[in-house]
């Protein structure tokens, strides 16, 4: 049997760090996690790296990073990082400590997890997706945040940061089949590809068909429009004008993760992400708990897992006109809401459930410590 793994997760991208090393402790594993909580999301976490912003935080997140550093980043077999931004310092600040972990630890693995230099680069030049945040076939988006993302990734310092750790870290893991198609052509001897972890209910539910169709939406404060976010819910305000005594529609904005979760309990189905080709961890965390996912479902995303058979997500394409025909299409076919509710959780227990997912990790880590 394997000797148990020191392993230490840094930072957090939607509660990614957290499930997972829940399903890591459960196989053995020494599992530290520091991180912000993911800002207002507040995930949690063994070690809190949170910075309070005012006329002193900079220095306090400073110190505190600090003590962070020479109490919890060495020493362990495996460091994962959740993005090359993984500390809320100036990128420039963040190479003393990712050369820190490098020195005193075993292997390093990047998260290509969301936003860096590579996803925006890539979806802007190469454009390896028919849809992106940044490009709509060959065509450039240029919604504010689209354009400040480029501004901000290309040609400075985060740039060369993210180049900097994707070509010395040992690993690069994709969450979703997006970000592998981003990383895989740059680094193909070095990316790979594990599904995002869910804790799933260990109780199966028998889903019945509801009276009125009850529609979630989160709403992300200032990516509303480049999200699509602004779409979907325009899309789903029209449906319930037109069918007022059918649909049901609940909006949460901006609220810690508990919250959400609580706010989006009872609802049929959830609107998320309208340029994502792939349900990312909101609406996976909805789904294990029967909630229907409209949004990224692309042929792309089932070939990825090896997914034959279960078809749960109502996929749209990324117009106004494609959502509004597909939320009217469940409002008038409503029969059909407890097959996809149970076949939405079948789906998370079969690719995402933390433990099968852990185990994945595990293999992962367990090849990188054989190359020492």
């Amino acid at each position: 049997m394997s000797k148990p793994l020191n392993i230490l997760l840094l930072g957090e991208y939607s509660n990614v760090h957290a499930t997972l090393a829940e399903g890591l402790r459960k196989l053995g594993h020494h599992v530290t996690v520091i991180s912000n909580g993911d800002f207002w999301k507040n995930y949690p976490r063994d070690v809190d790296l949170s910075r309070n912003y005012g006329r002193t935080g900079g220095l306090t997140y400073w110190i505190k990073a600090n003590i962070a550093r020479h109490r919890y980043m060495h020493g362990n077999d495996i460091v994962q990082i959740i993005n090359p931004m993984f500390l809320e310092l100036k990128a420039e600040r963040i190479y003393p400590f990712y050369n820190y972990l490098r020195r005193h630890n075993g292997r390093i693995v990047l998260g290509a997890f969301g936003m860096d230099y590579y996803w925006v680069h890539e979806n802007s030049t190469r454009m390896p997706l028919r849809y992106s945040d940044f490009n709509i076939g060959s065509k450039l988006r240029t919604d504010d945040t689209a354009v400040a993302l480029r501004h901000e990734w290309i040609g400075t310092e985060k740039e060369k940061l993210c180049k900097y750790i994707a070509n010395d870290c040992d690993c690069i893991v994709a969450g979703l089949y997006e970000y592998y198609a981003t990383y895989q052509p740059v680094f193909p001897d070095k990316t790979t590809f594990i599904p995002f972890p869910i804790k799933c209910s260990s109780t199966a539910a028998a889903f019945m068909q509801p009276d009125k169709l009850t529609l979630f939406i989160g709403i992300s404060k200032g990516r509303s429009r480049y999200k699509g976010t602004d779409i979907m819910l325009k899309a789903a305000e029209d449906i319930k004008k037109k069918y007022p005594n059918k649909v049901i529609l609940k909006k949460a904005e901006g609220v810690p993760f508990k919250e959400y979760v609580k706010m989006m309990s009872g609802a049929d189905a959830i609107l998320d992400q309208l340029y994502s080709y792939t349900p990312s961890m909101n609406p996976l965390e909805a789904m294990s708990h029967g909630i229907i996912c409209i949004g990224g479902g692309e042929p792309e995303n089932y070939s990825i897992l090896g997914e034959e058979e279960l078809r749960p997500i109502i996929n749209v394409e990324p117009t106004y006109n494609d959502v509004y025909k597909k939320l009217e299409w469940l409002v008038n076919n409503i029969s059909s809401v407890p097959k996809l509710k149970q076949n939405s959780v079948a789906y998370v227990r079969r690719h995402h459930d933390y433990i099968t997912v852990a185990k994945k990790y595990e293999k992962l880590y367990y090849g990188l410590e054989e190359k020492i």
